[in-house]
């Protein structure tokens, strides 16, 4: 290109960025903008009695404890190998990005020595029994926000009551299954 070439591109963009501006303003004037005193699609909204006032009620995951006993353990191993990229779930095994879950059934919440937890985790408190194990596999973030935990959660409760049965075998001395009281009161019969 010659020396007056990019000259007569520079020039070029220059105008097209002038009538664009010039094209803006002619706009404005031309269709100016007003508020409207009422919206054009009126939408009406009863209103509510005393029936419709109260909150939704917020509706947790469905009870796995009754679930737990026929759990396949070798089924939660399998949903337990995308689990492996974070945690380790042999007896000494070193933390990685996620705390090591051996012997993690009714163990303490962030509890595992070595590994940083976040503060939403570290204060929460509690032990890890099923029910808590049960709402966490479901929505970590929601049972705890502000979790570090990046993982969706387990939707369909026969996936979390293999994953808890596998977390379950885990451990030097496996925890005791839910009795028969425990799972009536959870499914509140």
């Amino acid at each position: 290109m010659d020396e007056l070439g990019f000259n007569k591109l520079f020039a070029g963009i220059l105008v097209a960025g002038l009538m664009l501006m010039a094209g803006v303003k002619l706009a404005e004037v031309m269709v100016p903008h007003t508020e409207l005193t009422q919206n054009s699609y009126v939408i009406e909204v009863p209103e509510t009695g005393a029936a419709g006032a109260a909150a939704p009620v917020a509706k947790g995951p469905e009870p796995i404890l009754a679930l737990l006993a026929s759990a396949d353990v070798a089924a939660g191993e399998k949903l337990a190998k995308k689990c492996t990229a974070c945690h380790v779930f042999d007896a000494g095994g070193a933390n990685k990005v996620g705390p090591a879950l051996w012997n993690i059934v009714n163990a303490d919440k962030g509890a595992v020595d070595g590994f940083a937890y976040s503060g939403a985790l570290a204060e929460f408190g509690g032990a890890w029994d099923y029910a808590s194990l049960n709402l966490f596999l479901a929505k970590p973030k929601a049972y705890i926000s502000g979790t570090k935990m990046n993982f969706a959660g387990l939707k369909k409760p026969q996936d979390r009551a293999n994953m808890i049965a596998y977390l379950r075998a885990k451990a030097d001395a496996p925890a005791a299954l839910p009795t028969d009281a425990e799972i009536a009161a959870e499914s509140g019969s």
